[in-house]
């Protein structure tokens, strides 16, 4: 976001074009920022990395608890059977502490899958932004180094007092 706040800034503290509403920015500024932002997104990539990693981890801490739980109750289990006249009710109290284990393995899962989930989404949405910004800029750059830059002094306004609002909106779209 300190990139996309600096992009912000950068056009609106831009000297303002009469009768546009074009701005002039300083193009080394503007370069240094995108070089920048080129720098930036790989660390971006590399948290959303280690953020699945971490997914990981829990997932085969859930699975290691999954599999302790299990093997005591099928220790509990063996005992039981041991007893004379209990072998039904081992039986039913294994399934029962293997049914928790399960069902507390899930839970975690599925914890760390929505975690997950909440975390890439949201890095999406800030790396989606980052790259519109980017986008933006280069348009305007491209537009202003190509030589006709719109709503330069020469321009004629539309009838309805307007100037270069189609040229605007072309810089606005993205790539």
């Amino acid at each position: 976001m300190f990139f996309v706040e600096r992009l912000e800034s950068m056009l609106a503290t831009g000297r303002k074009l009469p009768l546009t509403n074009n701005v002039v920015i300083d193009q080394a500024a503007a370069l240094e920022l995108v070089d920048e932002l080129r720098h930036a997104i790989p660390d971006e990539v590399q948290n959303a990395r280690r953020i699945n990693a971490e997914g990981e981890r829990i997932l085969e801490r859930a699975q290691e608890e999954a599999d302790r739980i299990l093997a005591r109750a099928q220790e509990q289990a063996a005992y039981l059977i041991g007893e004379e006249g209990l072998t039904e009710a081992a039986e039913a109290e294994g399934r029962r502490i293997v049914g928790e284990a399960q069902a507390e393995a899930d839970e975690v899962r599925r914890g760390a899958d929505e975690y997950a989930t909440s975390v890439l989404t949201s890095l999406e949405g800030d790396i989606a932004r980052t790259l519109q910004s980017i986008r933006q800029g280069l348009a305007l750059l491209d537009a202003r180094s190509g030589g006709s830059e719109p709503g330069a002094a020469g321009a004629v306004p539309s009838a309805s007092g307007e100037q270069g609002r189609d040229q605007d909106e072309a810089l606005a779209a993205p790539r």
